[in-house]
């Protein structure tokens, strides 16, 4: 059988899915992860997606990328899988990539000139392309990026107010999570109908990394990250927007470094800055610190103000859709957001905000609400299969 690998990696797991492909597009058959790569010992397992049993644990020593892989092919071969192409969720494809592509040297070397746009995350993803290279050098691979579904957006939304040699430098809006709001594009018409899902959406992406975006006949008119992921909503361990001004604070009057600087952006601020408790939206809810609750609130203050920043950019609002983990999991954080958003039209039915429904707002709701599953892996393997398809 002939089959896609979708790696989603980070810097010390591998999340992967394994899609068969057929004639009415790929159909996913397993998934797994292996946490702790880069640790004495890393964790594989390996679930069956159509009934959710595990198929698979083990341990595996030593934990490196490359040892992770080898472990994912083996059991691709034990299943009697080819392996049509291995597919890499790449974070920047900067202002070189539009749509999914081949990986050959110079498609790599141009990712490895986007390293200092996503310090944290290209390397990430180069790693990955190379540990399967190193494994099987003859595999096919794939690069789907969470920049290029923001490629429709309008010019202006990609400007900072800099000088032009800045921005033709690269120093402009770019968006991410592409692949989330791709995919969510994908399933509108068939949650909201086919005229509703064409017109003017927001979606909130809400996890551990957060982002706004709305869409308009199902692309991407804004976004509410920009150079990084960093911009916009507050996140787990991200401030979201912040002015400039407190970064050459902590330099000049902290004594920071940029090494400093940069953790204390991507790991030490959001909600685990704001709280001192943790960036577990679970945990925070769950906790009668005052310092969560305040977490907690403006997280939902910085979402809604994105919200209505984004309607602003398109012209208004017909729907809003939540995904990502807390986003479709999360009744109290649904909830806080849209009483901030209610004098937009907004009417919660508290009972199927509660269930998790799909809709979540009253029948005579002048704006609807909806909680919709995210799916980047089913999103790059459609994206894999057509590129295969185009080169066939």
């Amino acid at each position: 059988m002939r089959v896609l690998l979708i790696l989603n990696p980070g810097s010390a797991t591998l999340k992967f899915e394994f899609f068969a492909l057929g004639e009415h597009g790929p159909v996913p058959r397993y998934r797994g992860m292996v946490d702790g790569i880069g640790r004495d010992s890393a964790r594989l397992q390996i679930h069956r997606v159509a009934d959710g049993d595990s198929v698979l644990e083990r341990t595996l020593q030593p934990a490196a990328h490359t040892d992770a892989l080898a472990a994912v092919f083996a059991f691709a071969r034990e299943h009697g899988y080819s392996l049509a192409a291995v597919a890499h969720r790449i974070v920047h494809g900067g202002p070189f990539f539009q749509q999914a592509v081949r990986l050959t040297p110079e498609v790599v070397a141009k990712l490895e000139t986007l390293i200092p746009l996503a310090p944290l995350h290209q390397p990430v993803g180069l790693a990955a392309i190379a540990a399967v290279s190193s494994v099987d050098p003859d595999v096919v691979q794939i690069a789907c990026f969470d920049t290029a579904f923001h490629t429709t957006q309008d010019p202006l939304g990609t400007r900072f107010g800099i000088a032009q040699r800045w921005h033709d430098a690269g120093v402009r809006r770019y968006s991410f999570h592409g692949l989330s709001y791709a995919a969510i594009a994908h399933k509108l018409p068939e949650v909201l109908g086919s005229e509703r899902a064409e017109g003017r959406v927001a979606v909130l992406h809400l996890g551990s990394g957060s982002s706004a975006c709305i869409l308009h006949r199902r692309q991407s008119v804004a976004n509410s990250t920009g150079m990084s992921a960093v911009e916009g909503l507050m996140m787990g361990t991200r401030p979201g927007n912040l002015d400039p001004e407190v970064v050459l604070w902590w330099m000049e009057n902290a004594g920071m470094d940029i090494a400093a600087v940069r953790r204390e952006l991507y790991k030490a601020s959001g909600l685990l800055g704001v709280s001192g408790i943790s960036a577990d939206m679970r945990e925070l809810l769950a906790s009668s610190e005052p310092s969560a609750a305040l977490a907690v609130e403006l997280y939902c203050y910085r979402a809604a103000r994105e919200i209505g920043a984004l309607a602003v950019q398109a012209g208004g609002l017909d729907a809003l859709v939540f995904t990502a983990g807390t986003g479709q999991r999360s009744a109290p954080v649904r909830e806080k957001i849209l009483a901030r958003l209610a004098w937009l039209g907004f009417e919660l039915d508290a009972d199927a905000n509660q269930r998790n429904a799909s809709c979540i707002t009253r029948a005579d709701s002048r704006l609807s609400a909806w909680v919709i599953a995210t799916d980047e892996e089913g999103q790059m393997a459609r994206e894999a299969a057509a590129l295969l398809a185009t080169q066939a």
